[in-house]
Order: structure tokens, then C-alpha cells, then sequence
């Protein structure tokens, strides 16, 4: 059996916030920039807590079964929740959304390589 893999964003809304931890968050926001925003096993967090107290953890996780997509959902939401905890971080409105990269569209340049190797 092959190793499917998955990606994964939890999002929701920081809740709560006192004026230390909004600082916490304001004065680390850089590192937690969009524009470094990657998929990776223990997650990557970002947002722009200036525009807007939302976030997104982004997951990077495998396995072998097409159900093994809720699993990885499962695990991501639950560490997001844990790292949230681990810092007093209140937050609402968590959802998650999963892709199984072996079912996405191929892009332009994979279809032209798939169809270079089949010639």
C-alpha cells in the first residue's frame, strides 16, 4: 500500500485575549507571518492579529487508507487545542478543513511531466 499524504488547516478565532497575551502574540507576529506559512508535521501557526484575531495552524500528516484522513484531522485539531492550552490562548469557532494530496488536480507542470513519462 502506498503513503498517502494529507494536509490539514485548523482555523479559529483567538477569544479572550488579556492585554499580556495580545502583546505576547502583537510583538511575535512576524514569525508567525502568512508569508511563512508551510505545512509541516507540528504545525505552523499564522495570523495578523492587527487586522483580525483569527489563525491557522497548517498540518502536514500521512497514512495509508483514504479514512485516514479523519484520523489526521483529528490529531491536527487536537494539537492546535493543546498548544492553544499550553499559553492561555482562549479561542472560539475551530474548524478544520483536510486534503488528501493523491486525489488533488494535477498542475500544468505535473500534468506535462505525468504525460513526458507515459510517451
Amino acid at each position: 500500500m502506498s503513503t498517502r499524504t494529507f494536509r490539514v488547516i485548523v482555523r479559529g478565532v483567538f477569544d479572550g485575549l488579556d492585554a499580556d497575551q495580545r502583546a505576547e502574540l502583537l510583538a511575535r507576529a512576524e514569525e508567525h507571518d502568512v508569508l511563512r506559512a508551510a505545512f509541516t508535521p507540528e504545525g505552523n501557526l499564522t495570523y495578523d492579529l492587527a487586522a483580525r484575531p483569527a489563525f491557522a495552524f497548517r498540518f502536514l500528516d500521512a497514512g495509508e487508507a483514504e479514512e485516514d484522513i479523519l484520523a489526521a484531522t483529528e490529531r491536527a485539531e487536537e494539537a492546535a487545542k493543546a498548544w492553544l492550552a499550553e499559553r492561555g490562548y482562549g479561542h472560539k469557532n475551530l474548524r478544520s478543513t483536510a486534503e488528501d494530496l493523491s486525489q488533488a488536480p494535477l498542475g500544468k507542470r505535473q500534468r506535462r511531466e505525468a504525460a513526458r513519462k507515459n510517451a
